[in-house]
């Protein structure tokens, strides 16, 4: 088997809070004080690391990707993503550990990065092809389908400087994509785009993929994560998890960013149509993948619903409603409807309601729920909680319709006569 073509090997940066850097120091002073002073520079990384001051982003990073993997890295902002990828990329020195790589690396991580701002975006596509080792002649072969791509023809001789962040980053996106490095290291960057720039992007990086590239991916869009990236890692808190599978690690990453601190279910605002104490005070969420509030397109879900205080109302159905990013109620599972049920008031009690094959396509809704008598509403408790609904080969065909396609996944057969 061949070897790694990334190995990163307890890799950790830490930063000195609080530390002030010299802006007049030039690139020349730096090289010169290192080759003056090594020893001084391996104290300055040492007290980085050691000082009561010192802030670790990343720590005891171990890993390896091979030669052709898509390989994404996940996890909550903050969570130490982009400090890895700039040591992976050497825009960042390592504190401690070492990372090796074999091959041309071309990095996406920020509007600004790569780009040198006072020359044209034509200079700086030689200067980029230049950077990744490439000759003139390879550029100047890749260079019409570069212009192309980006969409900045017009602008072509203009210092990018004057680039909008769009035109910045849609030059960034096709030098990068089309200059064949051997590892492409992309992060959220391609956010800054338009939908149909995005779109365009992520057609872009199915081929790439095809090619038998490696590349790193950055993302908080899980359905880009799930349609490019063949094993994931979870980032949390500067440390990085066992290798996964791509489903595996969505799941625990959507379950990490719904299980967030946030106002009690009893605190908060709710429509009653008489003033009275709030009535559901409890929430909890179970679904058939282990993962709380993340269920798997047709799984199983369940909602344990705490009511109180509501012993002198008369029996009442409740309901749950699911709504779509748009705040469109798409669902309502209400208990005489689905289950010709209502509940007596009580001081206390719990209702559970279970969806047995949550229908609904890929995405995430906000929950309400709702109590009601014969006549009206006695409480609605909007956005109570919220609920992730995951890909899976719910239809055995390999694909799913789109959110603005259809909410719901329904079983139908097709056939000729």
């Amino acid at each position: 088997m061949s070897e790694p073509i990334l190995v990163a090997e307890g890799l950790g940066k830490a930063y000195r809070l609080g530390q002030k850097f010299d802006r007049t120091q030039t690139l020349r002073d730096t090289l010169t004080n290192a080759m003056k002073s090594p020893l001084r520079q391996l104290r300055n990384r040492m007290t980085d690391a050691t000082g009561d001051d010192a802030f670790w982003a990343i720590k005891d990073i171990n890993f390896s990707v091979n030669r052709g993997e898509v390989i994404g890295l996940i996890g909550r902002n903050g969570a130490g993503k982009s400090t890895l990828l700039k040591v992976l990329s050497r825009i960042t020195e390592p504190t401690e550990g070492r990372a090796r790589v074999r091959g041309r690396v071309a990095s996406l991580l920020e509007v600004g990065t790569g780009f040198h701002p006072e020359l044209s975006g034509r200079e700086n596509i030689f200067l980029n092809g230049a950077i990744l080792g490439m000759r003139k002649t390879e550029i100047d072969r890749k260079f019409d389908e570069i212009v192309d791509f980006s969409e900045v023809g017009k602008f072509l001789d203009t210092p990018v400087k004057r680039y909008s962040s769009g035109m910045y980053v849609r030059l960034a996106f096709a030098v990068a994509a089309h200059l064949e490095p051997e590892i492409l290291i992309v992060d959220e960057v391609l956010a800054v785009g338009d939908m149909s720039f995005q779109r365009k992007c992520m057609g872009k990086m199915g081929d790439v993929v095809k090619t038998g590239r490696t590349i790193l991916f950055v993302s908080h869009n899980m359905d880009a994560v799930l349609g490019l990236c063949s094993s994931v890692y979870h980032v949390k808190a500067g440390r990085i998890s066992e290798r996964m599978s791509t489903t595996e690690g969505v799941r625990q990453y959507l379950a990490q960013a719904t299980d967030k601190d946030e106002l009690p279910l009893a605190k908060k605002p709710r429509f009653h149509s008489r003033t009275r104490a709030p009535l559901f005070t409890g929430l909890k969420i179970h679904s058939s993948n282990g993962e709380g509030a993340v269920v798997d397109c047709g799984g199983s879900i369940t909602f344990e619903m705490t009511i109180s205080d509501c012993a002198d109302l008369p029996p009442m159905t409740i309901g749950v409603g699911f709504n779509n990013e748009r705040g469109q109620r798409v669902l309502l599972v209400q208990s005489e409807f689905h289950a010709n049920k209502r509940f007596a008031g009580a001081q206390e009690k719990t209702i559970v309601c279970t969806v047995p094959n949550l229908p609904l396509t890929p995405a995430t809704y906000s929950i309400d729920l709702i109590a009601a008598d014969n006549y009206s509403v006695i409480e609605r408790v909007e956005n109570a909680s919220a609920v992730t609904v995951l890909y899976t080969d719910y239809l055995g065909t390999g694909l799913l319709p789109k959110p603005h396609q259809s909410q719901f996944i329904l079983p139908a057969t097709f056939d000729e006569k």
